[in-house]
């Protein structure tokens, strides 16, 4: 088979940046062929001096598709569920966080060596501009990510929201978000009741949509009383209601709420903070599938559709989660998985939220 690669020599750019491709063949690329091409195309640059194009020989057994033009990082096969507002939303995604949570070179590995496009990262989280700049460094366009972003309850009223999510915006270095949370029910205004706010704030992102600086609005931790007054107050439905979820807290009412109000369930915490991992049940159906228990816990979650953002800095927990895609759980191991809910949570707890 025949790889046809331009190399430029730029000391400036990173080997990977270098190299553009051509392939022929039939079927995609395996994350192992992506790397072989990588590693010759880079020996061959490096046995160069000046800038050249030239042909690469590779006698691995592999097809490739026949396009004209193939980005050197996979892309993840990751089917999508559809919001209200006809925008696809991938089921799976890498999630952030504060203390430890972020690490710039698992965000560039995620999404150049395995084919992540879905982040999801909150202004509390204080990583935005860190996040901004690894995204930059994966040489990943923007318009094929997708990127959500929450809003901090410091930040809540319409003139403090507005400037917030631009100031994210600025922080990340991108012109939009395609979907922006109001993160927690509570407010932190003195004086001013939760649902008063809560529909202040609202307005500001329905605002946000309509300019297109959101792509799509929603919010996190939200329970049905607060959806329902926010029904009632506002015009626009919220698109997603992000929400811990995993074996151990499986709040149906709340999803049964939400997929009639055409509100697309996201869960966050999958694996419970590692709590699930050490489930007997998870053990001995992990053992059946001869997969991992991480694995087990998110493929139920996406099974169940539901939008899933496990978090991870490790290379091999990254990889690890996007293989998930490969195999379906059996009605009977969905329903002893199903089984486990004790209502614990390993995160906030919205229920005294006014």
């Amino acid at each position: 088979m025949i790889i046809v690669c331009t190399l430029a020599r730029d000391d400036q750019v990173s080997l990977n940046k270098r190299i553009g491709l051509a392939v022929v063949g039939t079927s995609p690329p395996t994350p192992e062929t992506l790397k072989c091409i990588r590693k010759e195309a880079k020996i061959h640059l490096k046995n160069q001096s000046t800038l050249l194009s030239g042909k690469i020989r590779l006698t691995a057994k592999h097809r490739f598709p026949s396009t004209a033009q193939m980005n050197m990082s996979p892309v993840l096969s990751c089917p999508t569920l559809p919001l209200s507002n006809g925008l696809q939303i991938p089921v799976l995604g890498l999630g952030t966080s504060h203390y430890g949570g972020f690490s710039h070179d698992a965000i560039v590995y995620a999404l150049t060596e395995c084919g992540m496009r879905h982040m999801d990262t909150a202004k509390r989280y204080g990583c935005e501009e860190k996040l901004g700049e690894a995204i930059r460094e994966s040489g990943i366009p923007r318009s094929e990510l997708w990127l959500t972003n929450k809003l901090w309850p410091g930040d809540y009223g319409y003139k403090a929201a507005k400037k917030a999510c631009l100031d994210s915006c600025s922080q990340m270095g991108v012109e939009y978000f395609d979907l922006y949370l109001m993160h927690w029910p509570g407010s932190m205004r003195p004086g001013c009741s939760n649902r008063e706010l809560r529909a202040e704030t609202w307005r500001a992102l329905e605002e946000l949509y309509k300019e297109g600086v959101c792509r799509a609005i929603g919010v996190s931790n939200f329970l049905v009383h607060h959806l329902q007054q926010l029904k009632e107050d506002c015009s626009i439905v919220p698109h997603v209601n992000q929400v811990e979820y995993h074996p151990f807290q499986q709040p149906n009412h709340l999803i049964e709420y939400c997929h009639q109000e055409g509100i697309v369930f996201e869960g966050y915490s999958p694996l419970a903070k590692g709590q699930a991992l050490n489930d007997p049940t998870v053990l001995q159906i992990a053992e059946k599938y001869r997969r991992t228990p991480a694995q087990i816990c998110i493929r139920w979650s996406i099974q169940n559709n539901v939008v899933t953002i496990p978090k991870s800095t490790k290379h091999k927990r990254i990889q690890e989660n996007c293989e998930v895609f490969g195999f379906q759980l059996e009605e009977v191991d969905m329903a002893a998985l199903g089984g486990l809910h004790d209502n614990r949570h390993v995160t906030w707890d919205p229920t005294n939220v006014e």
